[in-house]
């Protein structure tokens, strides 16, 4: 009837105490748009529309919205209200909320919770940062091997409503994991088959002390929607679902494309970082590059002679080191992605380097011969041409492949090195590469024209 009001709307609906025609509209409104909805309000009116909401549409709304919107809302909300949608909440999605707050308000709203969902959110916590045990919920169906069709699904029917998702259920023995079945084979199974006789025993699970990372792996090499968690000795502990590895996967992605960028990971999002903390992420990695273009500063003087001589070496320079720079970063590019989607190991190192340097050769045999076009035509052009264009050309060309080569050497080792060092092999960044393409690069051309043109026009 009242369509999708907008955020001023409902302030005049609030303003007017129209508390009815507001509960009226949310009834028909899904948790995500109710989440986008509150995002756009002011504080106060957010928090008398979550006293509107029912409790379960709340938390679900809840678990939707940004971070400081649930920091927001969890300060000014009555502490029965909180207490009420903190109870009501997803574990997992709770677990979440807690690992960001600071640790004496985590531990103020887990006095709020009821002793079941105190003990849960404790248990979930206890699990070390950034492992799976912190994703888990222990929200799933469990059934037995020597019941009926009939009886799984009477247990379903009665346990299921609780449950994270259905597409799976897990069958266990004095709290092993033995295997789970997709819902679909017991639904279609004959009524008087038993469970067992749609076992196979080959259950994927994740280890609850395993790094997060190996979740999202793990989801992504099976195209499951939700796995099993099991402790050391395979006794299922809880169910990791979908959308919790994507968040994962969104920050581990977000992380790896800032440090990338020779940037500190930042805490938050960007629009909402302080600027000084802003100048202190990107600051540090600066400084390294700063001194990388003094050794380049220190590499030229050292050629200052010969550029004297020959101020045309100088003038192609820019030119002829950027292509280091650029080949090194789209090699570490490549590197760093195949390592975060397991398509490479460290043990594929010489393959990788055997590739690079085809591909280095490759293209800089390309860029070299597009290099000469460019000095020939242009000396044509400026009426400079002389049997020493040529030389120069063919200076430009070698030096070209050289340091083609030898940045996508740099751009596909360094994460590789970085790696086997224990270090992010997003460390080894684009700036980084392009910085010690650049030193490289200066070495190798001088030194390629200090062989050619000596004699000639050095």
């Amino acid at each position: 009837m009242y369509g999708k009001l907008i955020a001023p709307e409902i302030e005049e609906l609030i303003a007017g105490r129209d508390f009815s025609t507001i509960k009226e509209v949310f009834a028909e409104w899904s948790a995500v748009d109710l989440a986008e909805l509150v995002s756009d309000l002011r504080e106060e009116s957010r928090v008398i529309v979550f006293g509107l909401l029912p409790v379960e549409l709340a938390s679900d709304t809840f678990s939707y919205c940004d971070f400081d919107t649930q920091q927001g809302l969890l300060h000014d909300m009555a502490r029965e209200n909180v207490s009420a949608l903190l109870n009501d909440m997803s574990p997992d999605d709770r677990t979440q909320l807690f690992e960001d707050l600071p640790a004496n308000f985590v531990a103020e709203l887990i006095s709020s919770l009821n002793a079941e969902e105190r003990s849960v959110a404790l248990g979930l916590l206890n699990w070390p940062e950034d492992s799976i045990g912190r994703l888990m919920t222990p929200d799933y169906v469990v059934v037995k091997k020597h019941w009926n069709i009939q009886q799984a699904l009477q247990h379903i029917r009665q346990y299921g409503k609780d449950s994270e998702t259905l597409n799976y259920v897990y069958v266990t023995e004095h709290g092993t994991l033995i295997d789970d079945i997709h819902i679909r084979e017991i639904l279609l199974a004959n009524s008087d088959a038993v469970i067992s006789d749609l076992m196979d025993y080959k259950a994927e699970s994740l280890v609850a002390t395993a790094d997060q990372e190996t979740a999202v792996q793990a989801f992504r090499k099976l195209d499951r929607f939700a796995l099993p968690v099991v402790d050391a000795d395979n006794k299922l502990l809880g169910i990791v679902t979908l959308d919790d590895v994507l968040d994962v996967a969104e920050e581990q992605a977000t992380e790896e494309m800032q440090m990338f960028g020779a940037v500190e990971v930042l805490e938050g999002a960007y629009i909402d970082t302080p600027i000084l903390e802003l100048v202190r992420t990107r600051a540090t990695w600066l400084i390294v590059l700063f001194f990388g273009g003094i050794i380049t500063a220190a590499s030229l003087t050292y050629f200052e002679d010969m550029i004297d001589k020959a101020v045309i070496l100088a003038i192609l320079l820019p030119m002829i080191i950027s292509n280091g720079g650029n080949s090194g970063s789209q090699s570490a590019t490549l590197i760093v992605r195949a390592l975060a989607l397991g398509e490479v190991t460290l043990f594929d190192w010489w393959k990788i380097m055997r590739r690079e340097v085809i591909v280095g050769i490759l293209l800089g045999l390309m860029l070299g011969i597009l290099g000469i076009i460019r000095i020939v035509v242009w000396a044509q052009l400026d009426g400079s041409f002389s049997p020493a264009t040529w030389l120069v050309a063919t200076v430009v060309f070698i030096s070209l492949v050289f340091i083609v080569v030898a940045g996508t050497i740099a751009g596909s080792m360094l994460p590789l090195l970085m790696k086997r060092l224990g270090f992010d092999p997003a460390a080894s960044s684009a700036p980084f590469v392009a910085t010690f393409s650049d030193v490289t690069g200066t070495l190798i051309y001088f030194t390629i024209a200090s062989l050619l043109l000596s004699g000639v026009i050095l």
